[in-house]
C-alpha cells in the first residue's frame, strides 16, 4: 500500500495501481454538458462526464407531450444534424437526439452518481462521488437548475397532492385543480388540464397574465378566461393549502377553494447549496449570479467553470440550451490554449426567448 497527496487529500493506492487523472471532469450531463464533452474530446482532452441522474436527466422530468420553443437545429450540439418530424421537436424526439449523439461520440460517462464535493485545486481536483474518486485538472459544472423549485413556503405545500412538477393531464381528468403561477409553463399546464375534463383555477399574485407568455398561447387562455371555462384568480397569492382545499388572499380578502391537486409552476433555481459547497461564490444581484468570467466561464475558484443555465443565477431565462451549448467552446478553448475571444451572445435574439 502507497500514499499520496492528490487533489489535497492524502490516498492510499494498492501496489500497481494507476491513477487515472482526466484533463475534465463535466459535473452535468444535460445537453450543454454534452457540448462540453465533445467539445474537450476533439481537442483532444480526456474527460468524463457525471451526472447523479440519467442522460439529460432534467428533460425526463419535462411534460411527456412537450413541445420545445427552439427549432431543431438550435438544440444541435457536436455539429450532429437533428432529423424531426415537425418544425419543433418533441421531447421524445429530443431525448433520442442527445442519446444518439452521446453514443455516437463515445462520451465517457457516469451516470446515477451524485457528486458530493470537489477538493483540491486548479490542476489537481479531487471530484468526491457517491461511488469514489475522480482526479482531474479542471472541472466544469453544468447542473442547470430544474432540480430545485421555487417553493410558495405555505403550510401544506408537503401535501402529496401538491407537485412543482407536471408530465401529463390524464391524473386529472374530473379533479378540481389549482394551477399556480402565470407564465408559459402555467399556461399550458391549465390549458392541458382543462381541455381533459380537469375543473382548473389559476392563481397569480400578479394583476394580469405575465408577459412572457407566448404569443400563440395567451390568447387560446385569455378566451378560456373570459367564458369562464377557467378561474383566474389574479393578485392573489396562497395562504396555505390542506387535503380538499387551499385559502388565497386576493382583491376580496381571503377565499376558499375547493382542490384535489395543486400544480405550482412557480420556476426552478439552481443548486446554491452545491455551487456554495464547490466553493463558488454568489453575487449579491437580484439575480444572485454566480461568480463567473463572462468570457472564459471560469469562477472565482481557479480552474473551475460553469456551463449552461446555471450561470445566469436566478435569472433562468437568460441561457438555455440554445444559446448555452456555446459556453462548451469558449470553456474547452480557455482550458487548451489558455485565452479565448470574447462571444458575442448576450445582445443576440433568440428563439426561446422571443
Amino acid at each position: 500500500m502507497t500514499q499520496a497527496i492528490v487533489g489535497g487529500k492524502q490516498r492510499h493506492f494498492s501496489a500497481g495501481f494507476m491513477l487515472i487523472m482526466y484533463d475534465v471532469v463535466i459535473i452535468g450531463a444535460g445537453p450543454v454538458g454534452l457540448a462540453c464533452g465533445i467539445e474537450a474530446k476533439r481537442l483532444g482532452l480526456r474527460c468524463v462526464v457525471v451526472d447523479k441522474g440519467a442522460l439529460v436527466n432534467s428533460l425526463l422530468g419535462y411534460p411527456i407531450n412537450m413541445e420545445f420553443f427552439s427549432t431543431p437545429e438550435l438544440l444541435e450540439i457536436g455539429g450532429y444534424p437533428f432529423p424531426t418530424l415537425r418544425y419543433k421537436p418533441s421531447r421524445q424526439e429530443t431525448l433520442e437526439y442527445y442519446r444518439r449523439v452521446a453514443q455516437e461520440e463515445g462520451l465517457s460517462l457516469r451516470l446515477y452518481e451524485r457528486v458530493l464535493s470537489v477538493h483540491g485545486e486548479d490542476g489537481s481536483f479531487a471530484v468526491e462521488t457517491e461511488k469514489g474518486v475522480i482526479d482531474a485538472r479542471k472541472v466544469v459544472v453544468a447542473t442547470g437548475f430544474f432540480d430545485v423549485p421555487n417553493r410558495l413556503n405555505v403550510p401544506g405545500e408537503d401535501l402529496p397532492k401538491v407537485s412543482h412538477y407536471y408530465r401529463e393531464a390524464y391524473p386529472y381528468v374530473g379533479q378540481r385543480v389549482a394551477v399556480i403561477g402565470a407564465k408559459n409553463s402555467a399556461a399550458k399546464v391549465a390549458l392541458e388540464c382543462y381541455r381533459h375534463g380537469a375543473e382548473v383555477s389559476l392563481i397569480h399574485r400578479g394583476s394580469a397574465l405575465s408577459d412572457r407568455i407566448k404569443y400563440w398561447i395567451r390568447p387560446d387562455l385569455e378566451n378560456r378566461i373570459r367564458e369562464g371555462s377557467i378561474r383566474a384568480f389574479l393578485s392573489s397569492t396562497v395562504l396555505r393549502i390542506e387535503p380538499d382545499q387551499i385559502v388565497v388572499d386576493g382583491p376580496a380578502g381571503h377565499k376558499v377553494i375547493g382542490n384535489d391537486f395543486v400544480l405550482a409552476m412557480t420556476g426552478y433555481r439552481p443548486d446554491y447549496a452545491f455551487l456554495e459547497g464547490l466553493g463558488i461564490e454568489i453575487g449579491t444581484d437580484e439575480d444572485r449570479t454566480p461568480r463567473h468570467d463572462p468570457e472564459t466561464f471560469e469562477t472565482n475558484r481557479p480552474g473551475m467553470y460553469l456551463a449552461g443555465t446555471v450561470c445566469g443565477g436566478l435569472r433562468t431565462s437568460r441561457w438555455f440550451i440554445e444559446n448555452g451549448r456555446f459556453h462548451a467552446g469558449q470553456i474547452m478553448g480557455h482550458i487548451s490554449c489558455g485565452s479565448v475571444e470574447a462571444l458575442e451572445l448576450q445582445d443576440r435574439i433568440w428563439k426561446t426567448a422571443e
